[in-house]
């Protein structure tokens, strides 16, 4: 059976971050490998992908690519990147995700009108969608890493010319596009995430971009299912006790 090409599109891109080599073995298997400078983690850590029914596993240390080798050998693939599994057989100190790792393909892309809103192009470092961050907080605003963005930011105003909605996309390895949404609190539930993550999403495409979506809340997920993206796998990063 052939593989999906979204899905073979993904794996290349976690591919490369690892910086050493590995790859997404057959079916049902787990590859892990020791790489002190993973892009799968924070330095040090440990960092799973899971895409398409198969994983990548990164550790800082020979010592720490035998001890999760061990412990993940006995688990199904669809559990090394499920945080409980996971505390069950390892010991962790600190754990980030599970987030779910969503793509789109031009043809699967839903865009999203924005009817009487307008969306405007500001650079990413503009004043203004810094102020955006200071009243989403520091939690919501480093999730949507809207300082790390290499495109425009897509944003939307409110009647009093604040930027209340705001989108962009950080280029990756693997001619990716991580992309990140955030909207100030009191703006919520408007719809804004969705015109102004379609507007990066769109721009993404049109450079023939491969645009990702990573998120954990349940909220961020419907926007990205919204726009047509399609859940393939998980990350998550372990930092070992």
């Amino acid at each position: 059976m052939s593989m999906d090409p979204l899905v073979m599109r993904a794996r290349e891109v976690w591919e490369e971050l690892a910086r050493v080599p590995v790859s997404f073995v057959l079916p049902g298997g787990v590859d892990v490998v020791v790489s002190p400078r993973s892009g799968l983690c924070p330095g040090g850590w440990v960092g799973v992908v899971a895409l398409g029914g198969s994983a990548i596993v990164t550790a800082p240390t020979d010592a720490a690519a035998g001890l999760v080798r061990d412990a993940l050998e006995g688990l199904p693939v669809e559990a090394v990147t499920d945080g409980v599994s996971v505390r069950d057989v390892l010991p962790v100190a600190r754990m980030l995700g599970p987030a779910a790792l969503g793509y789109v393909s031009p043809s699967g892309f839903r865009p999203v009108e924005a009817g009487a809103l307008t969306v405007e192009q500001l650079p990413a470092a503009h004043p203004d969608v810094r102020g955006l961050e200071r009243a989403a907080g520091s939690e919501d605003a480093g999730e949507a890493a809207l300082d790390e963005i290499t495109s425009p930011a897509f944003a939307v105003r409110d009647g009093h010319g604040r930027v209340v909605a705001a989108a962009g996309y950080r280029a990756w390895p693997g001619r990716a596009a991580h992309v990140g949404v955030l909207t100030a609190p009191e703006s919520r539930g408007l719809g804004l995430a969705r015109v102004t993550g379609s507007a990066a999403v769109a721009h993404a495409l049109a450079a023939g971009l491969l645009p990702q979506w990573r998120a954990r809340l349940p909220a961020s997920r419907r926007v990205a299912a919204a726009l047509g993206f399609e859940e393939l796998g998980f990350q998550l990063s372990i930092e070992l006790a």
